[in-house]
């Protein structure tokens, strides 16, 4: 049998109860509960399947709209005003509704019925288009971006019964949430931890929802910065091995990395050596000897056995197109309750539909894909961005990045929750024999919506490129970052140091 041939799935008595109970509840001294109701379903005019229900739907919101009374009087009113009551079969029919609805009582079970069937006719109408596309020869080469589109549009069915959260509702959480901000005291953490304790102090934590921008020029350290996050996220430790304050038991966060530039391998050395605290480079050059190699073996077995635990996915595909990363993403956050995104980097990411249009209009559609993939999963999104050589242009002997200096498309700035620009001052002619920048990096928090902006010093760590926090006693004592040095030969059971000091 041919399946076009077929009835959509329908419930003309649902549809009848419903319109009914609306009328109905004018007797009750109620005339707007089932209305509302429906409303609060998510019940549209298209969830009317026989044409004359779908149009007196539409006359009764139009009514309710207006603050007009609704019973079966005005509404026979409304309609010949509008030339409709015949369509819709006259006045008897109206009161045919009335009549055949015993009560409003059962009008939640009629709406859930008619929700029901409107939801399989869109999964039809919406599959039927599909294979339209799949047939459509001008698709022909872009399954993955046809896959992603699809996908996102199978889900948004899910998502149009939905409304937006009560206003009364909205306002209880917020108080709620600052009672608990009251009761947990200064330093309350309103999502995850980065790990770093200054960067926390200013950022609260990285919120659901937030697309936070980490930029810099090549080889500063972005991409290092960010996998010390993702690191400490997915460990639920801080960089220097301590459970966070929030979560004595530390609680391991499911992080995705889309990695553009660098393949898995590379990334996973970089985060074992570095937690490790163990120079690569000085092991590809052979340079250490007999009792450092036997050292840096146990830290490196060490760090890869916690490492391994942590629950941290990578997807290193490049040239990925914007459509294709959020249905990646969609489809992890489903399967592994991904709870932090973070993206290496904006610039090496396509969109297929602006291709054309010239790469300005491209980064700006880009951007805001990612923005509204931080709101669509609710959590967080770190993306990495380049900045342009402004910095370097302008006389400024320190060459201070600013806002205006992300590359390509001033739409990361504006579609961006927090932009954290990360400079070291060892890297810039004037300060380049300065002992004391050689490990210094400083992230300067340029946006925050929600909070504090200013400076964060950081130590970077160069042999182990990894990153860590700088003590504010190193400016009084002055040189080097004496922490960093430290570093350079860790003891051996780092993280058992740290997590059984009481005082820290």
């Amino acid at each position: 049998m041919n399946d076009n041939l077929k009835t959509p799935p329908h419930s003309a008595e649902a549809e009848r109860g419903v319109l009914g109970s609306i009328l109905l509840d004018t007797e009750t001294g109620d005339d707007s509960r089932v209305l509302d109701l429906c409303q609060s379903k998510g019940i549209s005019p298209e969830s009317f399947f026989v044409p004359r229900h779908r149009m007196l739907y539409e006359t009764l919101i139009s009514m309710s709209a207006a603050g007009l009374p609704i019973d079966p009087v005005t509404l026979n009113d409304r309609l010949r005003a509008q030339g409709r009551l015949d369509a819709v079969g006259g006045v008897a029919a109206i009161q045919e509704l009335v009549d055949g609805t015993p009560t409003s009582a059962h009008a939640e079970y009629w709406i859930d019925i008619m929700r029901q069937k409107h939801l399989l006719r869109t999964l039809i109408g919406r599959s039927n288009e599909t294979i339209a596309r799949c047939y459509d020869e001008s698709q022909s080469g872009n399954a993955d971006v046809l896959l992603g589109e699809v996908e996102k549009t199978f889900l948004d069915i899910g998502g149009t019964a939905s409304v937006s959260l009560d206003w009364k509702v909205a306002v209880d959480n917020t108080l709620h949430h600052i009672e608990n901000m009251f009761t947990r005291g200064a330093g309350a953490m309103d999502g995850l931890p980065t790990g770093f304790k200054y960067i926390d102090e200013k950022l609260l934590g990285l919120k659901p929802a937030e697309m936070i921008v980490i930029a810099a020029r090549p080889s500063v350290g972005k991409t290092s910065f960010a996998m010390n996050i993702a690191e400490c996220v997915a460990t639920g430790r801080d960089i220097n091995g301590v459970p966070f304050k929030t979560d004595p038991k530390p609680t391991k966060h499911p992080v995705l990395i889309f990695s553009l530039e660098m393949d898995t391998m590379s990334l996973a050395k970089r985060m074992v050596c570095g937690r490790a605290h163990v120079s690569s480079w000085r092991i590809a050059r052979d340079l250490m000897n007999r009792d450092e190699k036997t050292a840096a073996s146990d830290r490196l077995f060490r760090a890869a056995g916690e490492l391994k635990e942590a629950p941290i996915y990578i997807d290193d595909a490049s040239g990925l197109d914007i459509a294709d990363l959020r249905a990646r993403a969609r489809r992890m956050k489903k399967t592994h309750n991904i709870e932090l995104i973070v993206i290496d980097y904006l610039q090496l990411c396509n969109c297929r539909e602006m291709a054309k249009q010239g790469r300005q209009l491209e980064t700006s559609r880009i951007s805001g894909q990612i923005k509204a993939m931080a709101k669509e999963l609710k959590i967080p999104v770190i993306v990495l961005s380049q900045l342009s050589r402004a910095n370097e242009q302008r006389g400024d002997k320190n060459e201070v990045p600013k806002l205006s200096d992300l590359r390509d498309s001033g739409a990361i700035e504006q579609d961006a929750d927090v932009v954290m620009l990360l400079r070291r001052p060892f890297m810039v002619r004037a300060t380049r024999d300065d002992e004391a920048t050689q490990n210094l990096a400083i992230v300067d928090i340029a946006k925050h919506r929600n909070g504090e902006v200013g400076d964060v010093k950081m130590d970077f760590q160069r042999d182990f490129t990894r990153f860590g926090d700088y003590d504010p006693r190193q400016d009084a004592e002055g040189g080097a970052p004496a922490a960093s040095e430290a570093l350079q030969e860790p003891p051996p059971d780092t993280q058992a140091t740290y997590v059984e000091d009481p005082l820290i």
